[in-house]
């Protein structure tokens, strides 16, 4: 069994977070593992409220999971505050793929990273990652850039990438343009990949793209491929929504049936 672990929030209208995680596993036939960082008030046009879990319960339970399955890839979403950062970056085992999906600002406008938890993100998580994927205002954090053009996510993702991932997958969709652009910059250069822009705003699209490319990395594919098959699943997840604004549509390809099993230990 394959198994990959979420460390995110709980979106109680099920279309962004853990429970978006959680249903993009199973649609790829990877067994989903949970680490619950904070508990939202929230539907798909906004947060109502945001309430943090003690750092303690997600040490807790990043070290529970991990003693009891074998996790072939980890994502991060929503941590929330510094405490809950420095939390996962003592607790995460090295080894499996992290997957770092930079979650600042809810699509509402609610903040969901604390301010000066940027810098224990950057210095604690990011070096460890094998993919980040920031949005458009996301990157601009982090790379300390503005970027109003795809040639400005090219040199953001550069940016980003010297801070220690061996992978950027920088978001273009809040771009203006007939296409929709994300570009992965990692120590070989580039990818682009273009796909279609569509006339509605959906709600849990980049929780839905990073646990995709978690699944995928967990399942061996390497970054580019896992990229590319990512792009299409979020792209079939986007198109098939209905209509929008709404949730995104999390479409199972293979209908996989997924049975638990534990960890050997010795």
């Amino acid at each position: 069994m394959i198994a990959a672990c979420s460390i995110a929030g709980s979106d109680s209208g099920g279309g962004a977070g853990i429970q978006a995680d959680i249903k993009t596993f199973t649609a790829l036939g990877v067994w989903g593992l949970t680490v619950i960082t904070a508990v939202t008030a929230q539907n798909t046009r906004e947060v109502r409220g945001t309430w943090m879990l003690p750092a303690e319960a997600v040490r807790a339970q990043i070290e529970t999971v991990a003693d009891d399955f074998s996790i072939g890839a980890w994502k991060t979403g929503m941590l929330g505050n510094a405490e809950n950062v420095r939390a996962v970056a003592e607790a995460l085992p090295e080894g499996a793929a992290l997957v770092i999906d930079p979650v600042m600002v809810s699509t509402s406008g609610h903040r969901l990273l604390a301010a000066d938890a940027v810098a224990d993100l950057v210095g604690l998580l990011v070096p460890r990652a094998a993919i980040v994927t920031p949005n458009i205002p996301e990157a601009e954090v982090l790379a300390g850039m503005n970027v109003a053009t795809v040639e400005d996510m090219a040199e953001a993702g550069r940016r980003i990438l010297d801070l220690g991932p061996r992978a950027v997958v920088v978001k273009g969709g809040h771009l203006p343009g007939g296409a929709a652009i994300d570009i992965l910059v990692d120590r070989d250069g580039e990818m682009r990949l273009s796909g279609e822009r569509y006339p509605y705003s959906v709600h849990g699209s980049g929780c839905c793209f990073s646990a995709a490319l978690a699944a995928y990395l967990a399942r061996g594919m390497p970054a580019r491929e896992g990229f590319s098959a990512a792009r299409e699943f979020i792209d079939t997840a986007i198109r098939e929504a209905a209509g929008g604004p709404g949730p995104v549509r999390i479409v199972n390809p293979g209908g996989t049936i997924l049975r638990r099993r534990r960890k050997n230990i010795s």
